[in-house]
């Protein structure tokens, strides 16, 4: 499903490489120190900043060259970037359509979506009347409407209080089985990475290393994963 073929990324003094594989369907949570290139990555694989050298393999197609509306992936920012003087519904039917020209059927897909984020009943309000929470089910609902098989998430759930987050991240989760996505999360929190991944990157010296599968990471963590967590022992 991706395939980051000996990438590298360089602006600047900043430089990050990538070469590894993820299946369809597999959850990849990436982390790493601040600074080390997590959002970078993402961002390159949408398309939004430009890739010095290597390949980017979206769904079996060389992904490197297309356009961000082109690639099959929606990306999901911690800011959620709402716009606030639109209703719920017209910022979830942006997923479909930038002139927001909906049609009947497109409409009841925005209603079908929102009830799936758990936010029925609630297409007509302002996102300045609803929690933090609920603002980050509005961007989820948008993302999903948009029907790309990689779902990225660049620290959504951030901001969020712990068990507020916990209920999130069981949505995603939950979401991400139902649709039969694929899932890349960037988080600094080992938690979430515990959490809701099947397999960790971890980002460090300028590299996003191959995913490993998460429980054996996390019980045998390399050198740079136990500086990260603070295991003073290791």
């Amino acid at each position: 499903m991706l395939h980051l073929e000996n990438l590298l990324i360089r602006q600047g003094d900043f430089s990050l490489t990538a070469d590894w594989s993820l299946e369809r369907g597999q959850k990849l949570a990436i982390i790493g120190p601040s600074g080390g290139g997590k959002s970078t990555l993402l961002s390159a694989i949408a398309g939004l900043i430009p890739i010095t050298a290597g390949r980017i393999h979206l769904g079996g197609q060389d992904a490197s060259e297309l356009p961000p509306a082109k690639r099959p992936v929606s990306l999901l920012f911690q800011d959620h970037n709402l716009f606030p003087h639109l209703s719920v519904g017209r910022n979830v039917g942006l997923g479909l359509r930038p002139d927001l020209k909906l049609s009947r059927d497109q409409w009841q897909q925005v209603d079908a979506v929102l009830v799936q984020v758990g936010l029925e009943g609630l297409a007509a309000r302002q996102p300045g009347a609803l929690s933090g929470g609920q603002r980050q089910r509005v961007a989820l609902a948008r993302a999903l409407l948009r029907k790309r098989p990689v779902l990225m998430l660049d620290e959504p759930f951030a901001a969020l209080g712990p068990a507020l987050k916990s209920e999130m991240l069981e949505l995603v989760a939950q979401i991400v089985s139902d649709n039969e996505l694929t899932l890349v999360m960037v988080t600094h929190d080992p938690n979430d990475a515990r959490r809701i991944s099947d397999v960790v990157s971890l980002v460090t010296d300028s590299v996003a290393q191959a995913p490993q599968e998460t429980q054996n990471l996390f019980a045998n963590p390399p050198k740079a994963l136990a500086h990260y967590l603070g295991q003073e022992d290791f």
